[in-house]
């Protein structure tokens, strides 16, 4: 049967779709405590055989140049220095260059010296020989490749991804009950069951604040005992926008500003539909430049996490007030954009949140039980994600 649109997981009953710990508690409540678990609880998740999980990144380089010379270039100069750039190492005998301002198009004739960072040209290519004056600070795109004919196969040119990673911790809540407690009736219910649904709350809050605020870490590594910490959000993110500094007034994104760095910046790469976890003060701006330019539009289905959709010339953000930063001081005037295809949860191979019962001693007159998570959070790419704090008014 053919299904159009958006499917979301309340869709399915569970002879589609088994359900642990984690997935229920999301299940249950997906607009709670805990909505990026709910996210990533029904779309990325992926198990490790090591508590420290590395991935490789990779992406295509810009290939920009820029001139570093105070007094510039004439217009027969065949050397130019650039800035200290990786990108400097594609320019080999053959490459095609763009001065981007006056739009002069040149060729190299000798790959790039990476020492001195000084490229050799031949000076304007489709004009005689005749080239444009250089300023400082112009940009230079590679631009292709020319040959002779006849010619032979340029220098190789290749480049390597990096390297990151992450660890999984241990995260764990204990409720415990008196035998006396067991066998009492009270007007409120079974108090081990509302105890193990009040610590399953919890336990998901401790992994979402983690998530979000956990500093990468690991202590006594070299110990038969070491205690490891996930990195959240806010210390991998490498896109961090401060609205007290960062724009004309001090606290104060206007809508103009705000749609220039999501033109400009945020949504250069990745998807084009992100995902924006919000404080309130954020939500009210944006809900006051959504009267002026954009129409609000729920969000159904979407993995049972109520969202709001603000459409854009760059791409859709999906706004969700996030509970957890109503709770936390300084994350009212906050809005963390997340590229979700480029997150993944990452649990200990059999070790995803698990309730383990009976964990007390022979001894004890009662019962305790304990729910266990070893879980990570893995950021596969950093530029797509944005960190906008102290965005106080617009």
């Amino acid at each position: 049967m053919a299904i159009v649109g958006l499917r979301g997981t309340g869709e399915f009953s569970v002879d589609f779709r088994p359900t642990n710990y984690r997935q229920l508690f999301t299940l249950l409540e997906p607009n709670g405590t805990a909505p990026l678990q709910a996210l990533l609880s029904m779309a990325s998740s992926e198990s490790t055989d090591d508590p420290k999980f590395n991935h490789f990144r990779d992406e295509l380089p810009d290939r920009v140049l820029r001139i570093n010379n105070s007094g510039g270039y004439n217009t027969s100069a065949t050397a130019m220095v650039v800035d200290a750039s990786d990108d400097a190492a594609f320019v080999v005998t053959g490459t095609i260059i763009v001065n981007i301002r006056t739009g002069e198009v040149m060729r190299a004739s000798a790959n790039a010296n990476t020492s001195t960072h000084t490229l050799t040209l031949e000076r304007g290519i489709g004009n005689a020989g005749t080239g444009v004056a250089v300023l400082d600070n112009d940009y230079l795109a590679i631009a292709g490749f020319a040959d002779s004919e006849g010619g032979t196969a340029p220098d190789p040119i290749s480049f390597d991804p990096t390297t990151d990673y992450n660890y999984t911790q241990i995260f764990k809540m204990a409720v415990s009950v008196s035998g006396t407690l067991q066998n009492t009736y009270l007007r409120t219910g079974d108090k081990e069951q509302e105890q193990l649904t009040k610590a399953l709350k919890l336990h998901m809050g401790d992994m979402e604040r983690a998530f979000f605020f956990g500093k990468r870490a690991e202590q006594n590594g070299a110990t038969a005992q070491p205690t490891r910490y996930t990195g959240g959000l806010t210390n991998m993110i490498t896109n961090v926008v401060d609205a007290a500094s960062a724009f004309a007034t001090a606290n104060k994104i206007t809508e103009k500003e705000f749609d220039r760095k999501l033109v400009e910046d945020i949504f250069a790469y990745g998807s084009s539909e992100k995902l924006a976890f919000c404080g309130a003060k954020v939500v009210a701006n944006m809900q006051e430049i959504g009267k002026n330019r954009w129409t609000p539009q729920q969000v159904s289905g979407s993995y049972g996490v109520s969202m709001t959709r603000y459409a854009t010339f760059a791409g859709d953000l999906l706004v969700h007030l996030h509970p957890m930063f109503r709770q936390v001081p300084g994350m009212e005037d906050a809005m963390i954009i997340l590229d979700m295809p480029n997150l993944n949860y990452r649990y200990m191979k059999g070790r995803d949140t698990q309730l383990i019962r009976d964990v007390h001693t022979n001894d004890f007159d009662g019962v305790k039980h304990q729910y266990l998570s070893e879980c990570g959070l893995e950021m596969l790419q950093g530029k797509p994600h944005y960190y906008i704090k102290n965005w106080q008014t617009v």
